[in-house]
């Protein structure tokens, strides 16, 4: 597949395919050929994980996305307004209706965090949509948050633990099915920022990735009752990403003025690895546990639990949590083929790492593994596998080209 070159007047991008063998090794499994089983050799990934290079202010690499992947974020805002439409009985919310409460978002964004919302002006420009549309997507979780339940898995282990001495991450995305044709990877420059690679989907800006600066983040939803108006957490999360120090990182996670939280899995070259579980007026850190640490959808700290919504539907996350940290334990030392299957992992199905289908007449509580992402920070690199990771196989991207 030919690779496509945009050359913008300001800034620039390269859109490569995975069969691009410069930056990428196309079907390769980590460490091994056909772990994670059960995988078929044959499974046909032709189509590739697009990467987009780009660079410049914040507008301009906004812009060179929005330009590359401008069918991938209209077909996301036709998905979401699709979803929004079938779950009016139960979510009493109209497309215009979700426009009116993302704009209340907005401000408190332009004051706290006006770089990333000109990054998201820059991707309404490019793809030629508008820009309260792209508001919705990234505002979805405080809009319609008593519909989105049981998101995501999270771990890492730190040199002593991996085979090589390597500072590992692993995050499986489990999110609306539809939204598993729109995952695509950014490898960005931006002008006094670390330079940094992230996976995205659609109109959301990249959150899930790691920077030149050592700095690796994974997110996982939570479930405050503390919601409120303010900074939407993803615009937070994309902070993080910039963050130069451990420190800074954990910091940006607490940004004044936030609507709510995640959990920020958060590790750095070095080994250093936490969770900071956050609220929209609480936090909690916690560290790494003999160099391993895991986390899915619910609090661990005492304190956020009391403030946790609808804790007994939560009992899901805890298996995965106790599955993650078991595998993690007793599978090391850990290298990529290890982590290929912790997070191809069936117990519980279909609440397991591995999420299938779920099937609920509820739209926005169908979900599955639309990604998975194993993140070397000693090295600088991704290995990234499209869908449910026991059928898919990973793909590896290098920071730096």
């Amino acid at each position: 597949m030919q690779s496509i070159l945009v050359q913008p007047a300001e800034g620039g991008i390269y859109t490569h395919r995975l069969n691009d063998a410069r930056h990428t090794q196309e079907g390769y499994v980590p460490g091994t050929q056909g772990v994670g089983a059960p995988r078929k050799d044959t499974m046909d990934n032709s189509s590739g994980i697009t990467l987009i290079d780009a660079y410049g202010s914040h507008e301009q690499i906004g812009q060179q996305i929005g330009e590359a992947c401008k069918n991938q974020i209209r077909q996301m805002i036709t998905t979401y307004r699709e979803l929004i439409e079938n779950s009016h009985d139960r979510l009493k919310l109209s497309w215009d209706k979700a426009v009116l409460q993302s704009r209340k978002y907005q401000p408190f964004t332009a004051e706290y965090l006006p770089q990333y919302l000109q990054e998201l002006e820059g991707m309404a420009q490019g793809a030629g949509v508008a820009l309260e549309d792209l508001m919705v997507l990234n505002s979805m979780e405080g809009i319609v948050t008593d519909a989105l339940h049981l998101k995501c898995t999270s771990f890492g282990v730190s040199g002593e633990h991996s085979a090589d001495g390597h500072v590992l991450l692993a995050h499986n995305e489990d999110w609306s099915p539809e939204d598993e044709a729109s995952v695509y990877l950014v490898r960005a420059r931006p002008s006094g920022e670390p330079a940094f690679l992230a996976l995205t989907y659609g109109g959301l800006i990249p959150n899930i990735g790691f920077n030149d600066a050592g700095i690796g983040q994974c997110c996982d939803s939570v479930y405050p009752n503390d919601s409120r108006l303010g900074i939407p957490r993803i615009f937070v999360a994309r902070a993080v990403l910039a963050c130069r120090t451990l420190s800074e990182a954990l910091s940006a996670a607490v940004i004044h003025k936030r609507a709510a939280g995640y959990n920020h899995l958060i590790g750095h070259a070095s080994g250093e690895l936490y969770n900071i579980e956050v609220s929209a007026r609480q936090f909690a850190t916690h560290y790494a546990q003999d160099g391993i640490i895991a986390h899915t959808n619910h609090y661990l700290d005492f304190r956020l639990q009391e403030i946790e919504v609808q804790p007994e539907s939560l009992l899901r996350s805890h298996v995965r949590l106790n599955r993650a940290t078991r595998l993690l334990r007793t599978m090391a030392p850990h290298s990529p083929k290890t982590y290929a299957q912790i997070l191809a992992d069936h117990v519980n199905r279909p609440n397991s790492i591995c999420c299938h289908d779920i099937d609920t007449p509820v739209a926005f509580e169908r979900s599955k593994t639309i990604a998975s992402v194993i993140i070397d920070l000693t090295d600088g690199r991704m290995h990234v596998a499209v869908g449910s990771p026991c059928q898919s196989r990973y793909q590896q991207f290098d920071l730096e080209a």
